[in-house]
Formats: C-alpha cells, sequence, structure tokens
C-alpha cells in the first residue's frame, strides 16, 4: 500500500466511525421523567383515565376534564395554565 491509500484508508474509517457515533448519540440519551397531569388534556387528546364509560387514551369527552390525564414532564404539571384552572397530580372537579 502506498502513502495515499493509507491516507484514504484512514480517512474512510475515522468519516464511519464518526457517523457511527452520532448515530447512537440519540440511543443513549435518557428520556425526561415524566408524571400524570389532571386536567390539562384536550378532549379526545388524554393519554388515558377518562372516567366511566371510557376505554383510556384518546376518550376524553370535554377539553381539560378532571379525571382525564396526559403525561407531562416532571414538575410542569401544577404551573401548566388552562382555561378551566391549573394542572393537578390528582383527579379534581370540573
Amino acid at each position: 500500500m502506498n502513502t495515499k491509500s493509507i491516507a484514504k484508508f484512514v480517512s474512510i474509517a475515522l468519516g464511519a466511525g464518526i457517523v457511527a457515533g452520532v448515530a447512537a448519540a440519540p440511543a443513549v440519551a435518557q428520556k425526561a421523567p415524566m408524571e400524570k397531569c389532571y386536567g390539562v388534556a384536550k378532549a379526545g387528546e388524554n393519554d388515558c383515565a377518562a372516567g366511566p364509560g371510557t376505554s383510556c387514551a384518546g376518550t376524553s369527552t370535554r377539553d381539560y376534564q378532571g379525571n382525564a390525564w396526559k403525561l407531562v414532564k416532571k414538575g410542569t404539571c401544577e404551573a401548566t395554565a388552562t382555561p378551566k384552572g391549573k394542572g393537578s397530580l390528582a383527579p379534581v372537579e370540573r
């Protein structure tokens, strides 16, 4: 092998390593902790628990329904404002 061939090989190998490292980076990232937040989901956009007569996700019938929750980033629920009031870590009467 001559010097140009070796340089080309090293360049390709390094480039492949960088691409592989960038591709793997998202898999290493951890998801932020989440919590259930009641009373913040729009009708049909809840993650679960929409009360009697409903099965689960996407079944809330009213915007900001107090017994329907949505997953939000931990620590943000009670600061989330809606036209009907703030989010709650427990079901609310609405």
